[in-house]
């Protein structure tokens, strides 16, 4: 199963929060896929086995994954676009 990680600062409320709304999202599409949320500390060792990472806070470090803008989903503006972004790469 294809996994998409999701990080902010702490890894506890906002990454926690984006990455339900990401599951849930996801369920109710029926695309089946592992969303996980962590803090940007340990963001290196938890990207080796990521299809994609869910940026909440910009990074100066390129990933050589797709980085996905979840600030759009806890603003609600851009979700769908960003969404469909993230079920391309676990369809894919």
């Amino acid at each position: 199963m294809k996994k998409i990680i999701v990080a902010c600062g702490s890894g506890v409320a906002t990454s926690q929060t984006v990455a339900s709304k990401i599951e849930k999202l996801l369920k109710e599409r029926k695309v089946p896929g592992k969303v996980e949320a962590v803090d940007i500390k340990s963001l290196k060792h938890y990207i080796k086995d990521a299809d994609a990472y869910v940026s909440i806070v910009k990074s100066k470090e390129e990933f050589n994954i797709p980085v996905i803008n979840g600030v759009a989903f806890l603003t609600g503006m851009g979700q769908e676009q960003e969404l469909e972004k993230i079920i391309s790469i676990l369809e894919g």
